[in-house]
């Protein structure tokens, strides 16, 4: 099948994944539109686009994906660069060479890619995709209620439990950073082996074997020397996450966890013992989240919630917010959580003194 020869390209990545459920409802909609591959044009691209959830000005005609929700912004952009990548592979394979054309366009490089590019000044275009969503893109995240931890950790019924909110809160990882860890990666003590950091810390690495499928989104190069785990992402360690580790260590990891070195494990049940997946921390989060009167809780909230909180305590570094989350760039911490506390004291005053309660 064409689609499997372009997903090869991404063997062994984050994306082929994603890639491929996109691609999987993108070619079930060409056979339902009885659209060859060398036959689709630029236009049913934009109508497909519009029918899963972007802003297009072309006539759509039979609906999609009727009774799901739309793509989000973020979706709508992986999908379009997938769609992008699919039809440029097709092209290259002399499979509807036009359209490659037509999708292989350029751009002038704005401020900002001259910024984060190296010799950006010398650029004279970067790469364009037509089917990219169109207009500003600033997304407000969704932060933790105030003292949600407090009351979450008031509800969670284990040690694990406790461990998993405190990390995620107190440490800003990705719900597939927490399920992933093994216990080599955690450096908890002072001056560690591995030479890298004086405080307790630990290395996140990227490992796709894992037995329950969870694996760090970064690919920062890591290795074992010696028993120790050096490289991959070194993130501190607060006080608060040592001593959650050590409760859990002390009175509920089981002995049976020893063959696989994961860090979280499943407590009860058939599967006692073997490494806990990512689907099963963010339902006992929902859970906990309902129970505490908060709703449904999501793992990333945590994460949205200790970079705005990084920011904040920073004064506004964006380096620091950045290396805190492990973030690529600080392109992205400034888009997303760069903006004004709406509770702070200067904030307040001034839309206070525009509404004549304050001279």
């Amino acid at each position: 099948m064409e689609a499997d020869r372009f997903l090869r390209r991404h063997d062994g990545s984050g994306t082929q994944r994603t890639y491929a459920y996109l691609l999987v409802d993108h070619l079930r909609w060409l056979d339902r539109e009885c659209l060859p591959l060398a036959d689709v044009g630029l236009r049913d691209l934009e109508r497909y686009m519009g029918l899963v959830g972007a802003e297009v000005r072309v006539p759509l005609g039979q609906p999609w994906r009727e009774g799901k929700r739309p793509y989000g912004r973020a979706a709508l952009s992986t999908a379009a660069a997938c769609l992008k990548g699919f039809y440029l592979h097709q092209a290259s394979l002399g499979v509807n060479g036009e359209l490659g054309r037509q999708l292989g366009r350029n751009r002038l490089p704005s401020r900002a890619d001259r910024r984060r590019t190296f010799l950006g000044h010398v650029k004279a275009g970067m790469p364009a995709n037509p089917l990219a969503p169109r207009g500003p893109h600033r997304r407000h995240p969704k932060m933790l209620p105030e003292g949600a931890q407090e009351r979450l950790l008031a509800e969670v019924r284990s040690a694990r439990d406790r461990l998993v909110v405190t990390w995620l809160a107190d440490g800003g990882l990705r719900i597939g950073e927490l399920c992933g860890l093994h216990l080599l990666d955690l450096h908890l003590r002072e001056n560690a082996a591995c030479g890298q950091c004086r405080s307790p810390h630990l290395h996140v690495c990227h490992r796709p074997g894992n037995p329950n499928r969870a694996e760090a989104k970064n690919k920062h190069p890591w290795r074992i020397e010696d028993g120790t785990v050096t490289g991959g992402l070194i993130k501190r360690v607060s006080p608060a996450m040592v001593h959650t580790y050590f409760e859990y260590v002390t009175s509920e990891y089981p002995r049976s966890a020893t063959g696989h070195g994961m860090l979280l494990v499943q407590l009860h049940g058939p599967g006692h013992g073997q490494p806990w997946a990512p689907v099963a921390a963010r339902r006992m989060l929902a859970r906990a989240g309902r129970r505490a009167g908060l709703g449904p809780v999501k793992p990333h909230s945590f994460r949205h919630s200790f970079a705005s909180a990084v920011l904040d305590a920073a004064g506004g570094n964006l380096v620091i917010a950045r290396d805190a989350g492990g973030w690529s760039s600080t392109s992205v911490v400034d888009e997303i959580y760069a903006h004004v506390d709406v509770h702070d004291a200067a904030f307040d005053a001034a839309l206070r003194t525009v509404w004549g309660e304050q001279r």
